[in-house]
């Protein structure tokens, strides 16, 4: 684990909560779904952050908006702690 206890690639449903981490990979088997996500900002390079987690869902927020996600689909975002993404 890194200093800020986020995991090197790791899934966004698997992010701290309430810590910034980086998006470095987004893929879904619908592309359409990927395609909404990155219309809505949770494109690569963006940061997130969970903010609420309960029941199999969470609440993140990317570029001063709150979005709430299935854990499956969280499960579809690669991140990783922001200082790590410039060297990978």
């Amino acid at each position: 684990m890194t200093m800020t206890n986020v995991q090197p690639h790791t899934t966004l449903a698997n992010a701290p909560l309430g810590r910034a981490v980086r998006i470095t990979r987004l893929h879904h088997p619908r592309k359409e779904i990927a395609t909404r996500l990155r219309e809505l900002g949770m494109c690569e390079n963006a940061l997130i952050r969970c903010v609420l987690r309960g029941n199999g869902n969470m609440i993140c927020e990317v570029q001063n908006m709150r979005i709430g996600l299935d854990n499956r689909l969280a499960g579809s975002i690669m991140v990783t702690a922001p200082e790590e993404a410039g060297t990978a």
